[in-house]
């Protein structure tokens, strides 16, 4: 079996602290810089950081990667790993890869289609889903088993996650295909970024009558809005995504050298709301290219300084 080296984030939900989590998107290029620069710039206010994996299907510089360069300043990572891209082999092989560096946190992801991206014509591989890549994380480190059966000679010690989205239709199978992501072993979830309060709350409603919430550590997921536009576009042209009229108007109201400021508000608001929801194990902070903003926001939400966890 694994030596048991529990992830930063782990340790957090473990001692009923409210986690904090944002994340950065690698660079289109092979200079590691930026992403450390990012992860510099948050550093102090969260508890570990999401490196996306070819988000929109672009592509940029390897996840894993850019995990053991974050690993190696001292910033705690946690891998995202889609499965649109490997079949199960690379799915495992890169799971060692990711504990041999000493990265145990995980998020497994289906990943966006590649038409939204620069290589349209790339071929799906999707061999597992997330929920298989799930149960394969889980077989590898309790089980100290390979998906074709062999023993692993030092297994991995990964806390795994998934995503979930309460926005989505049809609403009615939102919280039936959490407990089935649950079951295929996440340990913990982050939610698509929250507009829409009000549902959101009824779908953790939903979420704690199955008694979920207390099988899983649930993050909610907030972005800031930079705009008017940014506000419009999400809720007009990003499938899944549910904003309000009511936050498009308070936007849009806003004289323009301010709605940066107004999104940073609704930001700030959002959180301290939802710290009140039962259930709600902590946040996680998706500032698209704006990772300079994410201090403020954990500052004043309150969720500021973190915790000393060695």
């Amino acid at each position: 079996m694994s030596v048991k080296t529990p992830s930063k984030l782990e340790k957090i939900f473990s001692l009923g602290h409210i986690a904090v989590t944002s994340e950065c998107g690698p660079p289109r290029g092979s200079d590691p810089e930026a992403v450390k620069e990012k992860g510099a710039l948050i550093r102090n206010h969260v508890d570990a950081v999401n490196v996306t994996d070819n988000q929109t299907s672009v592509v940029r510089l390897c996840s894993l990667a850019a995990c053991i360069h974050l690993k190696l300043i001292g910033i705690e990572p946690i891998l995202q790993m889609v499965s649109r891209d490997r079949n199960r082999i690379a799915i495992q092989s890169d799971i060692l890869g990711a504990a041999s560096f000493g990265i145990n946190t995980m998020l497994c992801l289906s990943g966006d289609h590649q038409s939204f991206g620069d290589n349209p014509k790339g071929q799906n591989v999707h061999d597992l889903d997330s929920m298989q890549m799930l149960q394969t994380v889980r077989l590898m480190r309790d089980e100290g088993k390979f998906l074709g059966g062999d023993d692993i000679k030092t297994p991995p010690s990964i806390f795994v996650g998934a995503a979930a989205n309460p926005f989505a239709d049809p609403f009615e199978i939102r919280v039936p295909r959490l407990a089935k992501k649950i079951a295929a072993g996440a340990e913990f979830i982050q939610t698509q970024c929250i507009y829409n309060l009000n549902k959101f709350e009824k779908w953790m409603e939903l979420v704690r009558d199955k008694g979920l919430d207390e099988k899983v550590h649930i993050m909610a997921g907030v972005t800031p809005l930079k705009s008017a536009g940014m506000a419009k576009y999400m809720k007009n042209r990003v499938p899944g995504m549910d904003v309000p009229d009511d936050v498009v108007d308070r936007m849009a109201k806003t004289p323009k050298d301010k709605q940066a400021e107004e999104g940073i508000n609704i930001c700030v608001e959002t959180i301290q709301r939802l710290k009140e929801v039962k259930g709600v194990h902590g946040f996680h902070i998706m500032a698209i290219e704006w990772e300079e903003r994410v201090p403020e926001i954990v500052e004043r939400a309150g969720l500021y300084p973190r915790p000393d966890i060695a």
